[in-house]
């Protein structure tokens, strides 16, 4: 509102009635002094002011919905709550609570078939608890996650067993499309008995039914992160959220995952199991694959998704988050001295990662499973990488299966989300044998190599010791479009390492030789003949690679030349999609 005031009014005197109007009136106020055109002060009343005269009070309709609002917040039945402490589990209020003490922005759905188990609802029988469904067993909403915004939903296990059905399926359905709407990361914290089976006419085969959840995961997929956390034993249905998920967290001794129970096993197949040896986390992180990483209780596992943020955007087509850079946990100078010059002795690739990325930064994903290959977030001076890398501490480096698939999905993961890459290869190449053609080589390291040549954000390959055979093709090599290509003083590049060459090629002119010693002399030579046709120094002479780097220097060449080809650009031909993934 505006006031005019006499002439002889001061300032201050103009803004001591605009202050104690606004806060009267709970308005805006200006004062003008006199016929003065222009105010001469202005207030606005305090975010919590009101009106004096405003003596109106909640009446006896609110203070009731406030009544039914925190019986809804009471959950199922009281006897399933006294069970939870048994599993080391929180009840899903409280666990709300622990991921977000700022309390939620705001929840969708508390009312969700309310009519149906409300003590009003005549339909309620009081003796039967499996009548009380709050939310209907299934809360999403939106909350602040340190600092980022994001949508949730959350299973109630004391209702049903978090079971899924018609309204809470329709919660998470418009969960997942607002999340598609406003490009904001999805969080789900899982722990669902699946589907409830006496209730399926009303969501299993709908369009907008249970089935729509998935078909929701795959829109989502690689245009939001999607972070997905089991509390318990998620069966069927349920179990499809947790691997269509970017990122799963299992709990050890708590959660499982399984196409069906070990109930349902028995019945199908004759097979005798426990949950925890069917689907638990150690199952899932060591021979499946599907799982991210194993957290010891609920309040490890928010410290891992706490981590893991830090190396996403809250979309496709933004950058990471950056942070402030820090030097290597250990010095640089010590790379040189720890790669061996043998290319067939050990060492734990994790010790040169910590000499070249920030130190504390190094966040590893899948480290129990296809341990050949590592596969780990880091920082290196603050910009978020994705690093592949040979590790020559289990069985060479060779390429497995699993490794093969584990390295394909985390390159696919990080180039949806613009997470340059680094590949430090030290690699004999593709394991052969008649083993690893029945577990599918040749199709898992297919996918390998084309989410290499697939990844339009920034790439730098390091040839760090040997990288033999179509090793040095899924490892970025100089066809597959890095930004560069340089090598340590180690390096090797060739189709194959010195010992089977010899062999293929030399093997019968050795054997012809009588002489053991003559043999050995002659073999050793050859050796050395052939490491030189393959050495790093002839590849660079031939400008096969970029450069040859000193190891010490590695870090800082890294550091340069992903801040140099920090926005470039790359394209894929038009088509629709590739058939390969």
């Amino acid at each position: 509102m505006k006031v005019r005031i006499g002439d002889g009014a001061t300032g201050e005197e103009a803004e001591a009635i605009a202050s104690a109007l606004a806060r009267h009136l709970a308005t805006d106020v200006d004062v003008f002094v006199g016929d003065g055109e222009e105010s001469v002060a202005n207030a606005e009343p305090p975010a919590d002011t009101f009106p004096l005269d405003d003596d109106m009070e909640p009446t006896e309709r609110e203070e009731k919905l406030r009544e039914e609002i925190a019986d809804i917040l009471g959950g199922g039945p009281e006897k399933y709550k006294e069970r939870l402490p048994e599993a080391g589990k929180l009840f899903v209020r409280d666990r709300l609570d622990l991921w977000f003490p700022e309390g939620l922005k705001f929840e969708d759905g508390k009312f969700a078939n309310f009519d149906s188990w409300h003590e009003n609802s005549p339909e309620v029988d009081d003796a039967d608890p499996n009548t009380r469904l709050p939310g209907d067993g299934l809360l999403t909403g939106a909350a602040e996650f340190d600092g980022r915004d994001l949508h949730f939903m959350a299973n109630d296990f004391t209702v049903k067993a978090g079971s899924m059905a018609r309204r809470g399926v329709e919660k998470f359905l418009r969960m997942q499309q607002r999340a598609l709407k406003t490009g904001k990361p999805v969080l789900y914290l899982m722990d669902s008995s699946g589907g409830r089976i006496d209730q399926q006419s009303g969501f299993f085969a709908n369009r907008e039914g249970i089935g729509k959840y998935y078909y929701n995961h795959s829109m989502l997929s690689g245009y939001v992160p999607q972070i997905c956390v089991l509390y318990g034993p998620c069966i069927a249905g349920a179990a499809y959220t947790p691997v269509f998920a970017d990122f799963t967290i299992m709990v050890e001794g708590m959660s499982a995952m399984a196409i069906a129970s070990p109930r349902m096993v028995k019945m199908v197949t004759g097979e005798e199991i426990s949950m925890q040896d069917l689907g638990g986390a150690q199952m899932h992180a060591q021979e499946s694959g599907s799982a991210d990483l194993v957290a010891r209780d609920e309040e490890h596992a928010r410290e891992l998704v706490s981590q893991l943020i830090t190396y996403l955007p809250d979309k496709a087509g933004e950058k990471p988050p950056q942070s402030e850079p820090k030097p290597p946990r250990f010095s640089p100078d010590g790379i040189d001295e720890l790669i061996p010059e043998s290319p067939n002795r050990p060492y734990d690739v994790h010790d040169l990662i910590e000499r070249i990325v920030d130190a504390e930064s190094v966040f590893e994903l899948k480290p129990d499973y296809g341990k050949e290959i590592v596969t780990t977030f880091a920082k290196i001076d603050g910009r978020p990488v994705g690093i592949v890398a040979n590790q020559p501490t289990e069985r060479s480096g060779a390429i497995f299966p699993d490794a093969a698939e584990k390295a394909a999905e985390f390159i696919w993961t990080c180039d949806a989300y613009e997470i340059p890459l680094l590949y430090l290869c030290d690699t004999p190449g593709f394991m052969a044998g008649s083993q690893v053609e029945k577990d599918a080589i040749l199709e898992k390291g297919k996918k390998f190599i084309y989410a290499t040549s697939s990844a339009t954000v920034p790439k730098q390959t390091v040839i760090v010791r040997k990288a033999y055979g179509a090793g040095i093709y899924a490892m970025g090599g100089p066809a597959y479009d890095p930004d560069s290509v340089v090598a340590l003083p180690s390096g090797e590049i060739g189709i194959m390492g010195p010992e089977a060459a010899i062999n293929a090629v030399y093997a019968n002119k050795l054997a012809a030789i009588d002489d053991p010693d003559e043999r050995k002399v002659r073999e050793d030579e050859l050796r050395e003949e052939y490491r030189e046709d393959i050495d790093v120094h002839r590849m660079a002479s031939e400008v096969v690679i970029d450069e040859i780097v000193p190891p010490s220097s590695l870090r800082d060449e890294l550091v340069n030349r992903f801040e140099f080809y920090a926005s470039v650009e790359k394209s894929l031909p038009d088509k629709k999609h590739g058939t390969i993934l």
